[in-house]
């Protein structure tokens, strides 16, 4: 049995060996760094005496550092590959962790925070794993995709319970200092494993036969008939905006959702540990649910399935306004788990749309843009309530932005192939 599976294994296209390392680790930076968050939000808040708007404001000032770092990061992974960038980060988010154990003071929780623990997650966590995917797969892109993006929502639901039951027992700082040591001591040797491309070790995507792949010039997608805008290109492409607008809209309300969760919960009348419990439910149930979406995503028109699955979200809103039983906070979290499990396919559509080769640089452009997203939505989600000891605003809100996105992704074409960038 044991030599059946070591041939198994030997015979599997090493970019699944690829999308594996990347879904460990987003289910390392998932679980521990944004479900973590959440966990420690009200915790956190009232030992440093904070507003929950204050609060708010660092989780999204980081997010602005991914903004700011994503055209760059794009750059230099498009160069180097992504291997530089994600050893780097787990260095500095497990530092980072281990230093936020110790703040006393809320200036010394920005400049831990943002100074360190976050500085370079974005990239490495967030944006490298998705150029593992989009450079190692054609055919199967979204469901690669989908298998890392659907990783963070495993992490949210091992690691919450676990957080909230040692933040429960033992303080939030402590739970701070045992994330830092995870990251290095499980993310360091994973990240050594990254390969930067099928092509570097002699391979093609999808597991093409090399010789067909080079000599076949009819039927399916071959690495030759590839299409690569440059940078340039898609920034003059209504779908481009089209894209980026919608993610930013979705970003603003799943940062909103996600940062205030336990808090909203509370506010709906259910208790602290019993809302980490929902929120580790939403994580498990995005996980079928990218899995679902990356098998759709690569047989269906990508854009009308999204804007289907903003109508769902924006219904998720109505059940979390009108129901106060666990059984409809359930519903909401089924219909709602939809903004985060099909990113994949946004993702999958801007790798189909505009190619591998600059895929990272046109990514961190539009993450310039949407990424602003999880800067806003949390902050005035916070000041929302602190002025009117409520979330309904934010809820109604949520429900209409959910609407535009639909629009948006609705109103994305195909752009025309630039007539001198085939791939050779």
């Amino acid at each position: 049995m044991i030599h059946y599976l070591r041939g198994r294994l030997s015979d599997l296209y090493y970019g699944w060996r690829m999308i594996a390392v990347g879904s460990t680790l987003r289910i390392l930076g998932g679980g521990l760094y944004f479900y973590g968050f959440s966990v420690s939000f009200l915790p956190l808040s009232q030992d440093l005496n904070l507003s929950r708007a204050s609060t708010s404001l660092v989780f999204s000032l980081a997010r602005a550092q991914g903004a700011f770092e994503g055209p760059i990061a794009g750059y230099f992974m498009d160069r180097y590959g992504p291997r530089p960038l994600m050893i780097m980060a787990l260095m500095m988010t497990g530092v980072g962790h281990m230093l936020l154990s110790g703040v006393s003071s809320y200036a010394m929780l920005l400049i831990v925070y943002m100074g360190v623990v976050s500085l370079s997650f974005h990239a490495g966590f967030m944006d490298a794993p998705m150029l593992i995917a989009n450079t190692w797969f054609i055919r199967k892109r979204t469901m690669a995709m989908a298998l890392v993006s659907g990783s963070i929502g495993i992490g949210g639901f091992i690691f919450t319970p676990i957080l909230s039951a040692v933040v429960h027992a033992y303080g939030w700082r402590q739970a701070a200092f045992g994330c830092g040591i995870a990251f290095i001591v499980i993310g360091m040797p994973l990240a050594l494993l990254v390969r930067r491309s099928p092509e570097s070790i002699g391979l093609l995507p999808d597991g093409e036969p090399i010789a067909g792949a080079v000599t076949a010039r009819s039927g399916g997608a071959q690495p030759n008939d590839e299409v690569n805008f440059t940078l340039a290109e898609a920034l003059r492409t209504s779908s481009f905006w089209f894209i980026t607008s919608a993610t930013a809209i979705r970003v603003i309300i799943l940062s909103a959702i996600n940062v205030h969760y336990v808090a909203l919960m509370v506010w709906k009348g259910v208790s602290e540990q019993r809302a980490a419990f929902f929120l580790a439910a939403q994580a498990f149930m995005s996980v079928p649910a990218h899995l679902l979406f990356g098998w759709i995503g690569d047989r269906l028109h990508k854009p009308k399935l999204m804007a289907s699955c903003m109508l769902l979200a924006m219904i998720s809103m109505f059940v979390l306004a009108r129901v106060h039983t666990e059984w409809g906070i359930l519903i909401f979290i089924a219909l709602f788990s939809v903004v985060e499990s099909t990113f994949p396919v946004n993702w999958s559509t801007v790798g189909e749309y505009f190619g591998r080769k600059n895929f990272a640089k046109i990514r961190g452009s539009m993450g310039f843009v949407s990424t602003w997203g999880s800067v806003i939505g949390p902050v005035v989600a916070g000041v929302i309530y602190d002025r009117t000891q409520s979330y309904e605003i934010v809820i109604w809100s949520s429900a209409a932005l959910l609407l535009l996105a639909s629009v948006l992704y609705a109103s994305v074409k195909k752009p025309l192939q630039p007539p001198d960038h085939l791939s050779a």
